[in-house]
């Protein structure tokens, strides 16, 4: 039943405790634990204690979206969001309503981003450019982008 010093769930409950998990993403991390014994006792083992941790709602996906949401939304755009929700292993299902909550704010945060990393409007077409790489890079959408870099710049209608 152990393996070490921690059983199966006692890993689970220890990596949940840092922060919320999706069930994919424990079941890869708990999955490095028992490659000593790559049996189907094993897997059904982890498979039995993620499904008794569901059960007390300790596990939960839709969780599991909602922190990502509330930590790296603020920071990130939609298109980064959809990438880091999907190799957690999030259902498609829940990926896309939780891009549709996403896509409600985006312009506020797009802004917000915008403002803390530059707050002035871009000088030259060079600035302009390098200020619209930095919100591409964070995963906001081109139309938000053109949205954030034009009202703050008095060149632009």
């Amino acid at each position: 039943m152990a393996f070490g010093a921690l059983s199966v769930k006692g890993r689970a409950l220890r990596c949940l405790a840092q922060r919320e998990h999706t069930r994919a993403e424990l079941e890869r991390k708990l999955a490095r634990h028992v490659q000593d014994r790559p049996d189907a006792s094993a897997q059904a083992q982890i498979a039995a204690a993620l499904d008794d941790l569901a059960a007390k709602g300790l596990l939960s996906d839709a969780r599991a979206a909602e922190s990502v949401l509330a930590g790296a939304g603020q920071r990130y755009g939609t298109r980064r969001l959809k990438h880091t929700l999907q190799t957690k292993g999030l259902a498609p299902a829940l990926v896309a309503a939780t891009l549709q909550a996403a896509r409600a704010t985006e312009l506020e945060r797009a802004r917000e981003v915008w403002r803390r990393r530059f707050g002035q409007p871009p000088a030259c077409a060079a600035e302009r450019a390098r200020q619209l790489r930095f919100l591409l890079g964070r995963g906001f959408e081109g139309e938000v982008i053109r949205r954030v870099i034009g009202s703050a710049d008095p060149d632009v209608d």
